[in-house]
């Protein structure tokens, strides 16, 4: 008797930059290995990016189904990324980056207005729903620690 095997839903994630999605790698071939048409995938990432400023990483995880459908939710950037760019730290070699040495050297320097900001931003996801205020603003200050953010108050 031959058993029937089972299927499961698949997930891919991917970072893709707002309103920059396209059939090209890395997402042509990450969701045309599942089966799914990597372009209908562009086109409603590019719609529900619309409002947000381009080239933002979006984290997106994308579930395929067993006949191939799809559905995906974006979640909010990077931490590190939100804290560089609110910090107007510039750009080296196309990519946001920290301290080479974070406990001796700063990039920049951040209020901690901001830090708020983003941890409000952050709680907006429903993983991260589950984290009062002040532990996502504790998270956030070690993060920026640890790329090399000088927090001012």
């Amino acid at each position: 008797m031959a058993k029937k095997a089972i299927t499961r839903n698949q997930i891919v994630k991917l970072i893709v930059g707002a309103g920059q999605a396209s059939p090209s790698p890395p997402v042509g071939p990450a969701l045309g290995s599942k089966g799914v048409k990597s372009m209908d995938f562009c086109k409603e990432f590019n719609a529900r990016t619309a409002h947000i400023v381009p080239g933002t990483p979006m984290p997106a995880r994308v579930i395929v189904r067993p006949d191939r459908s799809f559905t995906f939710d974006l979640r909010t950037p990077a931490t590190s990324y939100m804290l560089l760019k609110a910090a107007n730290v510039p750009l080296r070699k196309y990519k946001l980056r920290g301290a080479i040495a974070p406990g001796t050297e700063h990039v920049g320097e951040l209020g901690i207005k901001y830090v708020y900001e983003i941890a409000k931003l952050k709680l907006t996801e429903p993983r991260l729903s589950v984290l009062s205020e002040e532990a996502m603003v504790k998270c956030l200050l070690g993060q920026a620690k640890s790329i090399g953010l000088k927090i001012v108050p």
